[in-house]
């Protein structure tokens, strides 16, 4: 047993020194000072002895004197180098003081011994870019994560995640981050949490904070540049998608994922590079050939997109999707062997139905538009019709809850409404809206508005209905009873914000100096009223066509997304129905306020409805507007090739060769059907 200490300067008895060293390391936390001295007073009997020159140093340390006790602690791990608790201390004492040098080699010789401390290896990652080693400290990043990986509550609360027991996941999470605030690992599995919980906001706090804390967390960034994407932060994704390009780890998946965010920001060109760059070192890659195919067609080279396709469907004959991109450019006839190689395709993956059903609803959707083209219009409709009944399934859209909506908007766009709400919104007159349904024309007015020297086309923008989303779910969560009341509590400096909210968030697709710009995406029919409060300058163009045509058309159109109520005849009757009510009521609210293009007038005299189209707008007219299958634009929307070649009229009345079957469009749309393009009577 050890002899008797007397700890000079107190008043504790004297102790024996295990329970001498004890007490001194209790009281670090609370009072140093005293555990300084009950150290110091161990060493003057013990010179040197490890324990006690340990909390000394530590003592120092808390009680702001850490050169000090940096020197000091410098000398006990020279004598005792395999002491993981000295050598992190020391590596911490070294960092805060700058020494970063030290706090490497002491890093270092600990991630050797403890390999499985995360901790350790993130802070030697922080080290080694202080001193501009930053492909190492990468590499240290990702040596923290894998020993992460190992980490018993990370596991449990991954397992939990992954068997939806989200709250008990997030139970473990908090409570770890708790204990460990700066955790990069448990910062992005709580991210994910949150993101599975529909927590958008939250879940890109954590995941955006653990790239912060391990810019080398490469699996971290890969989701943050998703959730960005997800929230079209287009400019902050593609950041991060480039410092993820640049990781030690060289992964193809990186560079997929950066031609994916170009592609949103409609550099089709730089991202066809890097799909190119990826087939040269590995072709036999069907995704990524029609992943080329799709920036090729958008833009407009039709010859190497369907080379491109066709790479695809040769490496494998059930890619669903590539087939439908192939059926999709609608300028390309499909053969009687590709005929066969789909049905084909369609047997094999017959015993894999539950796991393969987007190859199986594309290659029903392509063997449709197929057979439409040989005049097979019974066979088509049976393929149209299954792949839609199967799409069906796989979407979420209540027409009644629809239509709800859609009655409940109908009342806050009333002139009285409106003019309640006076003056108020972004002044800007450079959005021009095209709104309504899908395949109606709105790609050709598109195409034609920007072939004019002073408008910009620019694609399908989501932002409007980002804008409209968030203020809809102050209603969802009880804010307020209703849309209307929502809109009445917007105050004019409100309105100006958002208008001016919209502007901000689609300059980003702006890319020349024209004044103008459109916003072409269709659905913001819905949001008119929206429109005219927070941009009340804004113009808005209806692109309307024959219910039965365009019904028909984009039924037999797999949309890549969005457009949830095109899988069934009756909902899309339903649809154009609430949309023709809504835009009615907005015409008698702003008469004048919209300016609608009747398709089937467009094609019987494009110059004179281009004449009324660029009058509305107050623009002069130039020839460019009816020569628009010469604009070289990148065009995203399915109607890509039919823009590049002047206007045909054999497809206005081609719904005429499945009319047998189209009784529940026709029922849904009531009089509608008839009347057009007028409203019915009363």
């Amino acid at each position: 047993m050890e002899a008797a200490l007397d700890l000079a300067g107190t008043t504790i008895p004297s102790l024996p020194l295990d329970q001498a060293l004890a007490r001194a390391a209790q009281t670090l936390d609370v009072r140093p000072e005293s555990a300084l001295a009950q150290a110091e007073a161990i060493l003057k009997q013990r010179r040197g002895l490890p324990p006690a020159e340990f909390i000394a140093c530590q003592a120092l340390r808390r009680l702001g004197e850490p050169k000090a006790a940096l020197s000091r602690l410098a000398a006990l791990a020279r004598i005792q180098p395999r002491v993981p608790a000295v050598l992190w201390e020391l590596a911490q004492l070294a960092s805060e003081t700058g020494d970063s040098k030290q706090a490497i080699a002491a890093l270092e010789s600990l991630t050797r011994q403890q390999p499985a401390v995360a901790g350790g290896w993130f802070l030697m990652a922080g080290e080694l870019r202080k001193v501009g080693h930053n492909d190492q400290a990468w590499r240290a990043d990702l040596s923290g994560i894998h020993a992460s990986s190992r980490d018993r509550d990370l596991l449990e609360a991954a397992i939990a995640m992954n068997e939806n027991r989200l709250d008990e996941g997030k139970a473990i999470l908090n409570a770890r981050l708790q204990r460990q605030p700066d955790d990069p690992a448990g910062c992005r599995l709580l991210g994910e949490l949150h993101w599975r919980r529909g927590d958008m906001t939250q879940a890109l706090t954590l995941v955006e904070r653990a790239v912060v804390l391990a810019p080398g967390f490469d699996l971290a960034r890969d989701f943050l540049v998703r959730l960005l994407l997800q929230n079209n932060r287009l400019t902050e994704a593609l950041h991060h998608a480039e410092i993820l390009g640049c990781s030690p780890l060289k992964n193809p998946g990186y560079a997929l994922l950066r031609a994916s965010v170009l592609v949103r920001l409609g550099d089709q060109a730089q991202a066809s590079t890097l799909y190119r760059t990826l087939l040269a070192e590995r072709p036999d890659q069907p995704q990524v050939w029609q992943n080329l195919g799709h920036a090729l067609k958008t833009m407009g080279q039709q010859a190497d997109a369907i080379h491109a396709y066709r790479q695809a469907v040769t490496r494998q004959p059930s890619m669903g999707e590539a087939w439908w991109s192939l059926a999709n450019l609608k300028t390309v006839q499909l053969t009687p062997d590709d005929i066969a190689a789909m049905e084909q395709a369609l047997a094999a993956l017959e015993p894999e139905q539950a796991t393969r059903q987007e190859d199986i609803f594309h290659l029903h959707f392509s063997l449709g538009k197929a057979l439409e083209d040989a005049q097979r219009y019974t066979a088509a409709f049976d393929h149209y019709d299954r792949g839609n009944r199967l799409r069906r399934t796989m979407v979420q859209h209540d027409a009644a809850d629809f239509s709800a909506e859609v009655a409940a908007a109908t009342q806050s766009v009333t002139a009285a409404f409106l003019a309640e709400r006076g003056e108020g919104g972004c002044p800007a007159t450079d959005p021009i809206f095209i709104v309504g349904l899908p395949r109606a024309g709105s790609t050709l007015v598109e195409q034609i508005l920007s072939s004019h020297s002073q408008v910009e086309g620019t694609m399908e923008l989501p932002d409007m209905m980002v804008i409209a989303s968030r203020l809809a779910s102050r209603v969802d969560e009880g804010e307020f009873p209703d849309f209307r009341a929502m809109l009445t509590s917007l105050t004019p400096a409100d309105r100006l914000r958002l208008g001016e909210e919209y502007i901000e968030r689609t300059r980003i697709h702006r890319h020349t100096d024209r004044p103008l710009f459109i916003d072409k995406m269709p659905n913001n029919w819905q949001h008119v009223g929206l429109i005219r409060l927070i941009l009340p300058n804004a113009k808005i163009i209806d692109a309307r066509r024959h219910p039965m045509a365009c019904g028909f058309s984009g039924w037999k159109q797999h949309f890549a997304r969005g457009q949830t109520f095109t899988y069934d005849l009756t909902d899309i009757g339903l649809y154009y129905r609430d949309y023709v009510t809504l835009m009615a009521a907005f015409d008698a609210a702003v008469p004048g306020a919209v300016h609608r293009v009747i398709y089937e007038r467009m094609v019987a005299d494009t110059p004179g409805e281009v004449e009324r189209l660029l009058a509305y707008l107050g623009l002069p007219f130039e020839d460019a507007c009816l020569a628009f299958w010469r604009n070289d634009r990148a065009v995203r929307t399915a109607s890509s090739e039919q823009v590049r070649q002047p206007i045909f009229t054999e497809g206005l009345d081609h719904w005429k060769h499945f009319a047998p079957w189209l009784g529940p469009l026709e029922s849904a749309l009531g009089p509608i059907a008839q009347s057009y393009p007028d409203l019915p009577a009363g």
